[in-house]
């Protein structure tokens, strides 16, 4: 063989054997959710995450070169819910540059609360799926969806 072919075996093993890799590692999250009565029909719904040490989830504005993905919310069809704005996020935000992204990005370590705020008409449960990426300073684990549902008893 020569070199290039060795040059491109090695390639195409990296970019075949990493994604094993990255599904080898354990999500470094713990999502859990809340409801907060926030009273005449109001309610805020939390989504509380934990990400463990040296890992961070992109910010819902990630900013960089349009290639990271942001935690998104879809929330299932509901004539007894309606939504208040959109969804916020808490935590402490980092805004850097990093290597092999252009411009700045913005992602959230340790502990971040989400929070949607909605009016209801009556008991209820309110569902769907919220979708997220983890980073650490090496790798990006595949997306991932979560399903989530809040009890809502009035």
């Amino acid at each position: 063989m020569t070199k290039l072919r060795y040059i491109l075996l090695i390639v195409l093993s990296l970019f075949t054997v990493s994604p094993v890799f990255a599904q080898m590692i354990e999500d470094p999250t713990t999502w859990t959710y809340e409801v907060k009565g926030k009273g005449n029909h109001q309610y805020e719904l939390i989504f509380h995450l934990t990400i463990k040490k040296e890992w961070h989830i992109w910010s819902m504005t990630p900013g960089g070169d349009g290639f990271l993905i942001p935690p998104t919310y879809k929330f299932d069809k509901n004539v007894n819910v309606q939504l208040v704005g959109k969804i916020t996020e808490d935590g402490v935000k980092v805004t850097t540059e990093m290597e092999g992204i252009d411009g700045k990005v913005t992602f959230l370590s340790g502990k971040v609360d989400y929070v949607q705020v909605v009016n209801v008409k009556g008991a209820c449960k309110i569902t769907g799926k919220h979708e997220y990426q983890v980073c650490n300073d090496n790798t990006c684990l595949p997306p991932k969806t979560l399903p989530f549902s809040f009890e809502i008893k009035e």
